[in-house]
């Protein structure tokens, strides 16, 4: 398995800006290569979208090509030394993968060829089994909710626990991952904290950051994992 996979929480952390919290990890992810494929779908404003991730990975040392300036996007993926899915939205971000062709293209490039692929936030939902554990709206609806499927299991990004304190009445993150879990052949769902990020290289995964994660696994009791954890045995697809 030649996957590599920086997938990340949030794109800013409170107090910092756009991925100050996790430069060095992509700088360590990315290593000495020169040019990574930003794909901004999940934002309405492309352009500005990119604007912005091109002068943070230009602070970096990369020079940063956004898809949707590509004459083919298709060819863009199919010669990408990197690609970063951006977050924003989860629906209106698949919804344009499948549009484009590009589900079936990136997993190629990233499995078999070994390609390095970073995800924020809604970039790290459709790294995963399916989009169901997002925590956006659906103001488009995607052919599926199957999405790239380089690692067999879910993530949830900006997960929040409750707060014992708060009077709102709604339900708590926790309580709908549980529900998705009432359902029948649901994968393990990871927790990612604001501050969270997975690294994936091969069949290991490690998790860093400055916050611990949850895992949710139909039929068993939530585990609390610290930052540094081997959390490997997730790409095992044993459910």
């Amino acid at each position: 398995m030649k996957r590599r996979l920086l997938l990340v929480s949030n794109s800013t952390l409170h107090g910092g800006g756009y991925l100050d919290h996790c430069h060095a990890h992509i700088s360590t992810f990315f290593g000495n290569l020169k040019r990574v494929l930003f794909v901004p779908y999940a934002l309405h404003d492309r352009d500005a979208y990119a604007n912005m991730a091109r002068t943070k990975f230009n602070s970096l040392g990369y020079e940063l090509d956004s898809i949707h300036d590509a004459a083919d996007p298709r060819e863009a993926v199919r010669t990408a030394e990197a690609i970063f899915i951006g977050g924003g939205n989860t629906f209106r971000l698949l919804k344009c993968l499948y549009d484009n062709q590009l589900v079936a293209d990136i997993r190629r490039r990233v499995l078999e060829d070994g390609v390095p692929y970073m995800g924020s936030s809604a970039g790290t939902n459709v790294s995963t089994v399916s989009i169901s554990t997002t925590n956006d709206m659906p103001i488009l609806c995607p052919p599926s909710f199957s999405a790239i499927g380089l690692v067999p299991f879910n993530i949830n990004p900006h997960y929040l626990d409750h707060d014992p304190r708060s009077t709102h009445m709604g339900e708590s993150r926790e309580q709908r991952i549980l529900q998705y879990h009432e359902e029948a052949d649901t994968p393990p769902v990871l927790a990612l904290r604001e501050g969270c990020l997975l690294l994936v290289e091969g069949n290991k995964a490690t998790l860093l950051g400055c916050t611990n994660a949850r895992l949710f696994t139909r039929d068993k009791p939530t585990v609390e994992y610290n930052t540094g954890s081997d959390l490997s045995f997730l790409l095992t697809d044993e459910r």
